[in-house]
């Protein structure tokens, strides 16, 4: 049987829920302009510590009413009005600070997915990248750009681990 994801709270992840992943003792995630870009499509740590940063839904790919360690789609509930939607997580590669997590409309994205997995205490999860037609997965991690952004991105070192903090907005049914 799948293990289930749980909130900070300690309660189950609800599949298509909308949650802010909060590094435990940190700040969340939300989109900043990085490199040449026009809009917001880099996903980074907030750089203003304690900020919930912006909802992210997380659906899992199973038709499962929680959310279980595995496979997950990730995309921010909102996008600015330049962006495209709708606005789910992926990789891009080739850029100076190597393969980094936007939101869809970017060239260059890898063929692949997120998983979610137990990172080293209760409740605190980290994520992984796996590539298409590649063995083992890259771990998302924070890599910083040259105006000091902390992007999330692939790395083969540290893990974001991060907790899930319920946000008031959820579904009112378990569908995904």
């Amino acid at each position: 049987m799948a293990q289930p994801v749980f909130d900070l709270d300690g309660h189950p992840v609800i599949n298509g829920g909308s949650y802010y992943i909060m590094e435990y003792m940190g700040s969340g995630v939300e989109l900043a302009k990085t490199g040449n870009e026009t809009c917001p499509l880099s996903v980074v740590q907030s750089s203003s510590f304690g900020s919930t940063g912006l909802p992210v839904k997380i659906s899992s790919m199973l038709r499962t009413p929680f959310v279980t360690i595995g496979r997950v789609d990730l995309s921010f509930t909102g996008v600015p009005d330049c962006a495209t939607t709708p606005s789910g997580w992926t990789v891009v590669e080739g850029l100076p600070e190597g393969s980094v997590v936007k939101i869809t409309g970017y060239e260059n994205t890898e063929n692949g997915h997120f998983l979610i997995e137990k990172a080293s205490f209760r409740n605190i999860y980290k994520l992984s990248f796996c590539i298409v037609g590649k063995l083992g997965c890259g771990t998302i991690g924070l890599i910083k750009d040259d105006k000091q952004n902390d992007l999330l991105g692939v790395t083969w070192d540290y893990a974001f681990e991060f907790v899930l903090v319920k946000t008031d907005d959820q579904p009112t049914s378990s569908s995904a």
